[in-house]
């Protein structure tokens, strides 16, 4: 079956996650990626490369669990651009691929020589996708961040917190995931773009706007009604827009297990009043008495639920129907829910060097020309003379002089 993006080429500079996550749609869609990492600093561009978590009984620089995961069927070379004959390899790449893509900080691949206006001189139409943490222009150009840094600086993370709770976040870096989400589709429509007119064009995306823009309904209501986010005691879990109560995250049964569940209206009220059977619900059944009082209804629903299984709860109260959900924990998820096996999000693949290994497949199935997952990352430098003899018409000789010179 041929993938959707099939006969694309990308040279690719990403790393970590907001970068390598948005080539990583490409790669599994068909398109042909080709990553360049540094030879002297053995691929440490992306700091995920033999990191933890390793499976089990490996480790080292080609086991890092999250650099597999987020570089899926792509093909890997090494490249010393300290060296002319490493820069004159990268031109000749350039030459012949539809968009070169980097997430590093502004202004490194103009340092190197390879700048948008350098990019255009080798390839005309050439399509330039930059993400970094805020963009190549403004004053904050220069500085240099991650994901929950994004997240901090966006607003998101003030957004989300407890009473009396510091803001929290979420736990893990959202705008690196997001921001790959933002950069896969600004490559897309670059290229159709370039489809169309035959141009091509420089992409400047800034993750901390992409951050920003997630912060709508907020920014409205501030614009418009001059209300602040946290003028009162927040509580993320509650719905604001549009008010519901109770809707939040309530304990169970068994070690840190937890369930949403959310009452749009007084319909689905009365049906979990039913469930619960006990007189404390009477005092809930005006809406507007469960809005002003959701400190007390969410402890007296916080003392019902603790003592039911969590799994059991979702299916009883599902039956009603009253919108609820087990918080899966990971293993839950992907070992337990039979539509994580039924949709394939995880699926199998060969890595070089660790053999079969888990990844995260795509959320989304194309009937005609779906993504596939069969290749692991490729270890550091694995496809030097598969893409130098292949594709720049060099010879197996002059591949292992390159490397002897230390080029490749």
């Amino acid at each position: 079956m041929p993938g959707a993006l099939e006969g694309f080429r990308i040279c690719d500079f990403t790393g970590q996650l907001a970068g390598a996550g948005a080539t990583k749609w490409l790669a599994m869609f068909g398109a042909e990626v080709i990553r360049i990492e540094d030879p002297v600093r053995q691929g440490r561009w992306d700091i995920l490369r033999g990191a933890p978590p390793y499976k089990p009984g490996q480790s080292g620089l080609e086991s890092g669990g999250g650099f597999n995961n987020h570089n899926v069927d792509k093909l890997g070379i090494t490249l010393n651009l300290r060296t002319d004959k490493g820069k004159e390899i990268l031109t000749e790449l350039i030459r012949i691929s539809d968009a070169v893509t980097e997430n590093f900080a502004a202004g490194v691949l103009e340092k190197w020589g390879f700048g948008y206006e350098q990019l255009k001189a080798i390839r005309p139409d050439i399509v330039y996708v930059s993400n970094c943490g805020f963009g190549h222009v403004g004053p904050y150009r220069r500085y240099k961040t991650w994901g929950p840094i994004v997240q901090a600086i966006s607003g998101l993370t003030f957004s989300s917190a407890l009473p009396d709770q510091p803001p929290a976040g979420w736990g893990y870096s959202y705008m690196d995931h997001t921001g790959g989400y933002y950069m896969a589709i600004a490559i897309l429509m670059a290229l159709l773009h370039r489809q169309r007119t035959g141009e091509g064009q420089w992409v400047d995306l800034a993750c901390t706007e992409a951050g920003v823009s997630l912060n709508g309904p907020a920014l409205l209501d501030w614009s418009v009604n001059g209300r602040a986010m946290r003028d009162a005691p927040v509580n993320s879990n509650r719905s604001q827009y549009v008010p519901m109560a109770p809707h939040g995250i309530y304990p169970c049964a068994g070690d840190d297990d937890w369930i949403a569940i959310s009452c749009r209206d007084d319909a689905d009220w009365r049906a979990l009043a039913g469930a619960i059977g006990e007189d404390w619900t009477s005092a809930y059944q005006a809406a507007d008495t469960r809005w002003s009082q959701q400190d007390a209804l969410d402890s007296a629903l916080a003392t019902w639920t603790r003592t039911h299984d969590k799994f059991a709860l979702e299916q009883t109260l599902r039956a009603l129907p009253i919108p609820a959900a087990a918080v899966q924990k990971p293993a839950e998820r992907i070992e337990r829910d039979e539509t994580t096996g039924r949709f394939g999000l995880w699926p199998s693949v060969t890595h070089t060097a660790m053999g079969e290994v888990r990844v995260d497949g795509q959320p989304v199935h194309f009937s005609q020309t779906d993504w596939q997952a069969v290749h692991g990352a490729p270890c550091l430098g694995e496809h030097n003379a598969a893409v130098l003899t292949r594709l720049l018409g060099y010879s197996a000789d002059e591949v292992r002089q390159l490397a002897e010179e230390g080029v490749l």
